[in-house]
């Protein structure tokens, strides 16, 4: 919850069922950061992550919110998430805005990177799990590269 904005923030969880040939479609809603307005519920954002999500990464981890200067040293308010998917993200918790995906580390294979423009996830279609083709070595496993263990932030380290 942030005070400054009046927002919970929160992430969903994967889609069902496990098999992604019987749920076409993005999935709307799951593996979504949402922030809501506290004193209504009404969704001010959603940023979808995983689309389609076939992995079942089950994106509730943690949400780090902070204040942080960007490159022009305005001040802004950030909330940053280390996603099962391998993927950090970073949002403007005000609208939701994307400011940066960035893989944890290069062992990230799923996809090649997160268009910043569209928020959409670059897939690597060798490992996708469609019933047609027999995906080796995908990372992260269904396991997640990250669980739901919590993460700090320290501000002297930019």
């Amino acid at each position: 919850y942030d005070p400054g904005t009046n927002l919970i923030y929160f992430g969903t969880g994967n889609p069902a069922p496990w098999n992604e040939t019987m749920r076409p479609g993005d999935n709307k809603w799951t593996m979504t950061i949402f922030g809501r307005d506290a004193d209504t519920g009404e969704a001010k954002f959603g940023y979808q992550k995983t689309p389609h999500d076939e992995w079942d990464y089950a994106g509730v981890n943690v949400m780090m919110l902070s204040n942080q200067k960007d490159k022009d040293g305005k001040d802004r308010k950030l909330l940053t998430h280390p996603d099962r998917n391998g993927i950090v993200y970073t949002l403007d918790r005000t609208d939701g805005s994307l400011v940066s995906a960035n893989k944890i580390d290069d062992t990230v294979n799923v996809f090649k990177s997160v268009d910043l423009k569209t928020g959409q996830p670059v897939r690597d279609p060798e490992y996708g799990t469609r019933m047609d083709h027999l995906a080796k070595d995908v990372c992260p496993s269904a396991m997640g590269y990250h669980n739901q263990g919590h993460d700090s932030y320290d501000p002297k380290r930019e």
